[in-house]
């Protein structure tokens, strides 16, 4: 029960639904199959590690606590399967063998390939469904559900995913709050784990090692964007030819990927007159478009009310997943300036006056910052960095990883903006990655028709956005295609044009 009140008693509303929905669909398949009749595919990765402890938590849940005691799930009841290869990592098979003995897992061992022992177990034993680890990323996961039958040509059972829909982050977020053992390997930068040919630390976590000797590479659970959770699979070279020629990541080289690394960041706009659709919200747009110039990729967009919670929650749930935010609006003396006491709140920390910030509202304001009317410089305590620059009447004001904006509109953000850009070229406050290249294409097949091609194209090229809209239902699709590599997004739209009839896709202006 130590994972239901991990997850129960963390703050993590998006782990907990995910949670919730897992064990639902654990405890279903427990309702439908005798413990007899169910298995647990295991490999010692990440995801499997995940499904382990949910179901040992939805097991303890589907008995009941009055009968099922402690001693009662000392040893894991049910089945779990591993296929034990001759080209998986030591750490896997050590790994999953200490785990083995410390939930007491029922292992089943297939070390012949892994369709025929399965298929020589589910003859042995009366197996009808089996959990999987399978999340939608997964290049096996196209087409499947929660609960998948067995692909053509493999022996009957059900496949049950309770995972599907948890991302790279929900992943690590359960790892991190049950504080679970996982494999070692992870905390040496492998983000996604297959064979010793296949599989190398991901170059997006290496860290720049100054003396020369063995890059270092962070743990997996701080890479900021999962998409690239693969980028870690390599085509490895025969070692004469590897000597002069880096790794293949599914045409990426190291090089590349440094290149195409990405940075994170959120915008919060706060005000109830963005909601009431009383004024339109000008920096959002324009600041996702700067963003992108520099190189960052932007999570999410958000608006919030003039109130002290929602600002709280939001800023609490950006901050701890990209790398910078920018929340805007809300900031002043009036009643619904909000803003400064939701970061505070967001951090746990007060407002405090900052004799350094009231100075210059003093400049500003003169003689009517006096007294109570002080509140404008009280700043989150202990947190704030402001960041000064001689085209600017007040410095910017940066809480950690937030940076508060106090524009009101476009042309005021621009100024913000170039000052910003200036600083961090000498303080470090924002890092210039490669900017973002595009192509816009055009076509006049339906949905329908693309739809699944276009579901696989995201996979074979996982580094790039591919998306599509239309200006109007009846107007044609259109494609874009964007990355920080112009030669990955030529060879994507080749790979798309296979795909159907020449000319299916016109190129046009991007603008």
């Amino acid at each position: 029960m130590e994972i239901d009140k991990a997850i129960t008693e963390c703050d993590d509303r998006r782990l907990k639904t995910k949670y919730s929905n897992a064990i639902y669909v654990i405890q279903r398949t427990l309702a439908l199959h005798s413990i007899e009749e169910v298995a647990f595919s295991f490999n010692g990765g990440k995801d499997s590690t995940v499904l382990l402890h949910l179901l040992r938590a939805g097991y303890f849940l589907h008995k009941g606590e009055k009968s099922c005691s402690n001693e009662d799930v000392k040893d894991f009841p049910i089945r779990t399967i591993y296929f034990e290869s001759p080209s998986a990592f030591p750490e896997i098979n050590s790994f999953t063998y200490d785990t083995a003995t410390t939930y007491g897992l029922q292992l089943d061992i297939i070390r012949s390939d892994f369709k025929s022992g399965l298929e020589a177990l589910l003859n042995a034993k009366p197996i009808k469904a089996i959990f999987l680890g399978v999340r939608m990323g997964d290049p096996t996961a196209v087409g499947q559900e929660q609960f998948s039958p067995s692909s053509l040509g493999w022996p009957p059972f059900m496949r049950v995913n309770p995972i599907l829909d948890w991302s790279y982050r929900d992943v690590w977020a359960f790892l991190l709050t049950c504080k679970v053992p996982y494999c070692s390997l992870y905390d040496q930068g492998y983000t996604s784990i297959g064979s010793i040919y296949d599989t190398v630390p991901n170059a997006l976590l290496c860290i720049n090692n100054s003396s020369g000797s063995k890059e270092v590479f962070r743990p997996a659970y701080l890479l900021s964007d999962g998409r690239l959770e693969r980028a870690g699979r390599v085509k490895k070279l025969p070692s004469s030819v590897s000597r002069h020629n880096p790794a293949i990541i599914n045409g990426l080289d190291n090089v590349d990927l440094h290149k195409s690394s990405l940075l994170t960041a959120s915008a919060i706009a706060v005000g109830d007159e963005i909601l009431f659709g009383t004024v339109e919200d000008q920096i959002g747009p324009s600041l996702c478009r700067k963003l992108h110039s520099i190189g960052w990729s932007v999570s999410q967009t958000a608006v919030v009310r003039n109130d002290i919670d929602s600002v709280a929650e939001e800023v609490e749930r950006r901050q701890s997943t990209d790398d910078m935010v920018f929340i805007y609006g809300g900031v002043g003396p009036l009643h619904s300036d909000v803003t400064m006491a939701g970061v505070a709140k967001a951090f746990g920390v007060r407002l405090a006056p900052d004799e350094e910030f009231e100075e210059y509202l003093r400049h500003l304001i003169g003689d009517q910052c006096t007294g109570d009317r002080n509140e404008m410089a009280l700043l989150p305590e202990g947190i704030t960095e402001l960041l000064h620059h001689e085209k600017l009447i007040v410095p910017l004001i940066k809480c950690k990883n937030v940076i508060i904006l106090t524009a009101t509109n476009a042309l005021e953000l621009d100024e913000q903006w170039n000052c910003l850009i200036e600083l961090m070229r000498s303080d470090d406050v924002l890092l210039m990655m490669q900017s973002f290249v595009s192509k816009h294409l055009t076509t006049n097949l339906t949905d329908v028709e693309i739809a699944r091609p276009l579901s696989k194209l995201c996979l074979e090229f996982p580094d790039l956005y591919i998306g599509c809209h239309r200006k109007s239902r009846k107007e044609p699709l259109i494609l874009y295609f964007k990355g920080k590599d112009q030669d990955r997004i030529e060879s994507a739209v080749e790979a798309l044009n296979k795909k159907f009839c020449p000319g299916a896709f016109v190129e046009i202006n991007s603008s």
